[in-house]
Formats: C-alpha cells, structure tokens, sequence
C-alpha cells in the first residue's frame, strides 16, 4: 500500500495533526488505527487495515506533521519510554512555560497541588539513598493541603498587598482523585502497576528545563549529586533505571539503554568512580519493590499492596536521616 501525496499538506494530514494534538503524544503502535481510519475516510477503494500501516506510512504522515507543528510554536520531538522501548512522539509548546499551559486545564488550587507532586517526586522522594521519583496515591492525597511554611507564606499577613497572590487553601482528597486521573488522562502523568504515579515521556520533555533549573544546583562542581540526573547513554532524564552502588556517584542508565552501552565497554564497572557494578540499584519505583521489606510485606499481605509502598518509603526516610546525623 501506498501513500500518495503526503509530502503536500491535505485533509488526511489535518487529520492526523489534530489527533496529535488530541492525544499529545503518540507511539507507532498507537498510530496504526488512527492512520487507517483517515485513510479510509478518503478512500473509497479497499479498506485500509491497522496492520497494513507500516513504519514509512507513519513516518510520512509524522514528517508533514512535524512541518506543520513549527508553523503555530510547537515542535515534535522523538524519545523512548523509559519502561516499554516504544518510541514516543510528543508535542512540545516552545513558545509558553508549562505552568501557563496548565493553567488552562487546572485552578490556581489543583495548580498549587501538581507542583507540591512535582516537588515530592524530585525532592522528598528523590534522594542519594532512595531515589525514587515518583509517588503513590497516599502519598498524594497527604499532598493535598499546603504544609505550614507553605501556609505562611501563602498568607503573608505582615505585609498584604492588592497584587499578592491568591491563597493555596489545598484540596479535598476526592479533589485529588480528580487531578491525578485528569494528570493521566491529559498525557502528564502515567501510573504503574504498582500503584505509583511518574512523569511522561511527553512531560520529561516538555517539563526538561523547569525541572533542571528548579531541582539543580546551576553552580554545583561536575561531580556534586543533583537530584536531575541524565543517562550516560542517552542523556536523556532518568526517572527509571539503574544507578551506581555508591550513593555520592551520579552514573545513570536507563534499562532500555543499558545492554548496549556494556557491550562497548571493556569491563563492567561504573564509568563514573570505577566502583563494581551491581545492577541491582534502582531509579524509579523499584528502589522501593525491590527491597526485602516491600517484597516481605506483599507475602504477607497476599500480594495486596494497600499502603505498603508508604510504609517502606517511610521506612527508607527514617534510614536515610540516621545515616545523615551519624
């Protein structure tokens, strides 16, 4: 089958750009369907089936897309899902910063809400010792109203003024059930199996910047820890994969990267501090599912999860002050 044209910006080009833009991302698989259907809608010959939409088909239609896109601020830009290997296509806005496009989707409260998420992801549960970057529905509903340094500042009583901004009274936890699936559903979030809440590819590469210049030292030395760290392979943020043994080392790599950067090496040990490399320590989720304690507490509980995954993190927490204050 052949697609003719498609370097031209017709209806069928239209078409796929607006589900883009629906969808803010898309993978191969997903545009299989898509594709077919439009193609159908213009075709009053043999139905064009899913599996007859090869790579070069998508890639025609991606690279008229593409052009277009430049034309209103928006690029779109390539990365891989860090846990299934497909290839992502997402939406970037280059002309508005990521707070001004949510604000468009969430209230000034549900905005307050998805930064204190953000920062419990890349702050409170991203750490030299437990580095997971993500959290779990308990740990977002504990999320929902502004601590109280948050409040006072919030408040601001000493020296009110007209231009100040609008409190952060918080949410109500069914409130928070809403955000965080309106989050999934608008391609910001994606939740695991597990229960836990992480970025997207779409938002690691729309959020890149802000999470760099919020979370990173700009003036830290080459080697100090950063809490945004980038795969030696790829360069691309790591949310999930595998790091150095040594707490202090910033070597990360994601796992869809990992097999072939080894095999360029001569041996197996961290690039970084020339520590041995384990590979059981983990970025993302399973810095928490893969410890005794999580894996203990599931066959206790019959594989229920419940709020086990609270339960380690706040165990690693406690862990990780002692060593601190030793």
């Amino acid at each position: 089958m052949e697609v003719e044209n498609e370097t031209e910006y017709g209806n069928t080009n239209r078409a796929f750009l607006q589900a883009m833009l629906a969808r803010s991302s898309m993978t191969y698989r997903e545009s299989r369907p898509i594709i077919a259907t439009i193609l159908n809608a213009e075709n009053t010959g043999d139905q064009v089936r899913p599996e007859q939409v090869t790579e070069d088909i998508f890639d025609q239609f991606m690279g008229t897309a593409r052009e277009a896109a430049s034309l209103f601020d928006y690029e779109i830009r390539r990365t891989q899902h860090q846990v299934t290997k497909e290839r992502v296509y997402a939406f970037v806005n280059t002309a508005s910063d990521p707070q001004t496009q949510l604000a468009t989707t969430f209230s000034h409260d549900e905005l307050a809400f998805v930064k204190r998420a953000l920062e419990a992801m890349f702050d409170k549960f991203n750490t030299p010792r437990m580095e997971v970057v993500a959290l779990t529905d308990m740990q977002a509903v504990k999320l929902a109203r502004p601590n109280r340094r948050e409040s006072a500042v919030n408040r601001n009583e000493d020296e009110p003024t007209q231009s100040q901004a609008p409190i952060d009274k918080g949410l109500k936890h069914s409130e928070v059930e809403i955000v965080l699936e309106n989050l999934v559903g608008g391609g910001w979030f994606e939740k695991s199996r597990e229960g836990f809440y992480s970025l997207t590819p779409r938002a690691l590469l729309e959020l890149r910047p802000w999470l760099v210049g919020t979370f990173n030292h700009p003036d830290a030395e080459e080697a100090e820890w950063q809490r945004i760290k980038f795969c030696e392979a790829c360069k691309d943020i790591v949310t999930v994969g595998v790091r150095c043994s040594d707490p202090d080392c910033l070597f990360r790599i994601h796992d869809i990267c990992e097999e072939a950067f080894w095999r360029m090496r001569r041996n197996k040990s961290c690039p970084r501090c020339s520590r041995e490399w384990t590979g059981n320590m983990y970025v993302g989720e399973r810095a928490v599912t893969s410890t005794q304690a999580y894996q203990r507490g599931r066959r206790q509980s019959g594989g229920r999860r419940g709020n086990l995954a609270d339960e380690v993190v706040q165990s690693m927490a406690e862990d990780e002050r002692e060593i601190d204050e030793e």
